[in-house]
């Protein structure tokens, strides 16, 4: 296997050691940058490099892989037949990236051959190294982790705060055989990062957990009662909320479930695993409360590692909600994972944090139907503007960010709220 070395100066005092003689020498140059983000995840990076460890090996030479993501590979006879295998074995891995289906995908490699290439190649590193210099020299400031003399000014706070104009809502979508969807049902909550801005920036709301956790159980109640007085008119049948399992008990979401609530809606309360562990007597009472209203009880954010570990037949949680990750796409026949997700329910899992069809092919092939992410929200999204006389004078990104408001100014920018409120 040819030796990986990393950064820019090493490169650098590689060039320098060959300056003197560097005829014969070439260096394979691959914009790994180029590709989708999720495909630049750091565990694709290593199956990368294994592909061209061939064409190093053969090159006599060795694998710079750099700051930006990029390889660079410095060696002799460097052919073009070999880097087109390497190539294709990209290509086949990862057959939704364009670049890899550009015409010979001279856009996604380059060859510098020596020494007619040299100074050109040699001065382009050293400017990616001083890039590389100036990222890494720049830390950002450090966040004051929220103390318990705190804790009280800042629940008290919200009273200030119109959380109204914060909660935000995604569909789930529930696909069908003949490739038509419909909401299935429709998430609320609040996310930490615009409720921070809302207090000291330099505050860390998270480092703490405890204190996080109490502060939360007050931020429940706030964003239950903010659904008194949202703009929103057309609401979906079923209403997930994000909450903790505490908040199932209070007087705030009782009085949501009788007085907000129509006869034919619905509510799903989401909760994290690790409150469900913090007290296990009180999510089966939280679930059996639900459940005598016809309500449902969802366990959030498990990650396919942590559904294997999960003692699925001891919890039976009304829905499941796993988070998808770009890994996931090369693992396409986990027989564990199957077997897990039919124990649940097909119909009971829904696949979240989908960022691409490729989501929704993997979800598709273990028999879920029921999706979630900015790739759904992109389908919903443009279906609704086909039916908008003012879509021509939005942007998607504008329609996106306003169907997912309940309220506030930026919302009722939208000159046609009855389609943003439209429900598939």
């Amino acid at each position: 296997m040819a030796k990986n070395i990393v950064y820019e100066k090493y490169l650098l005092e590689a060039l320098d050691r060959i300056s003197r003689h560097p005829s014969g020498y070439s260096v394979l140059y691959i914009h790994i940058s180029k590709l989708r983000p999720k495909n630049r995840h750091p565990e694709f990076v290593k199956i990368f490099a294994k592909l061209f460890d061939s064409v190093a090996g053969n090159a006599r030479g060795m694998l710079f892989i750099l700051s930006n993501g990029d390889f660079a590979i410095l060696g002799k006879d460097i052919t073009h037949e070999v880097v087109d295998e390497a190539v294709m074995k990209l290509r086949d891995g990862l057959s939704t990236d364009p670049i890899l289906h550009l015409h010979d995908s001279k856009d996604f490699f380059e060859i510098y051959d020596f020494p007619e290439d040299f100074s050109r190649f040699y001065d382009y590193v050293a400017d990616l190294k001083d890039k590389a210099a100036q990222i890494e020299h720049y830390e950002e400031p450090e966040k004051r982790p929220v103390s318990a003399e705190e804790i009280d000014d800042l629940i008290k706070a919200l009273d200030f705060i119109d959380i109204s104009e914060i909660v935000k809502r995604q569909s789930v979508l529930k696909f069908f055989p003949n490739g038509k969807f419909k909401v299935w049902f429709q998430e609320f909550f609040v996310a930490v990062k615009d409720l921070s801005k809302k207090f000291d920036p330099n505050l860390n709301l998270l480092a703490n957990k405890w204190l996080f956790y109490y502060f939360t159980q007050a931020l429940d109640k706030k964003t239950i009662a903010a659904f008194f007085s949202a703009s929103l008119q057309n609401w979906p049948e079923q209403i997930s909320l994000n909450l903790n399992l505490s908040s199932v008990f209070s007087k705030d979401f009782v009085r949501f479930a009788k007085e907000f609530l129509k006869p034919e809606q619905k509510v799903i309360v989401e909760v994290q695993l690790t409150d469900i562990f913090n007290n296990l007597p009180q999510y089966f009472k939280a679930k059996e409360i639900l459940g005598s209203g016809g309500n449902k009880l969802l366990i959030d954010a498990v990650s396919p590692s942590a559904l294997k570990a999960l003692n699925v037949s001891k919890l039976k949680p009304d829905l499941l909600k796993i988070f998808w990750e770009p890994l996931l796409e090369y693992d396409m026949n986990n027989a564990d994972l199957k077997n897990i997700i039919d124990h649940i329910g097909k119909e009971n899992v829904i696949l979240a944090k989908c960022d691409g069809p490729q989501a929704v092919k993997w979800g598709v092939k273990y028999g879920i139907s029921a999706f979630q992410g900015p790739y759904v929200d992109s389908l919903e999204v443009a279906l609704l503007r086909k039916n908008c006389p003012n879509a021509k004078n939005c942007s998607v990104e504008e329609c996106l960010k306003r169907k997912r408001l309940l309220a506030g100014w930026y919302r009722d920018g939208c000159k046609h709220k009855d389609v943003l409120e439209s429900l598939l």
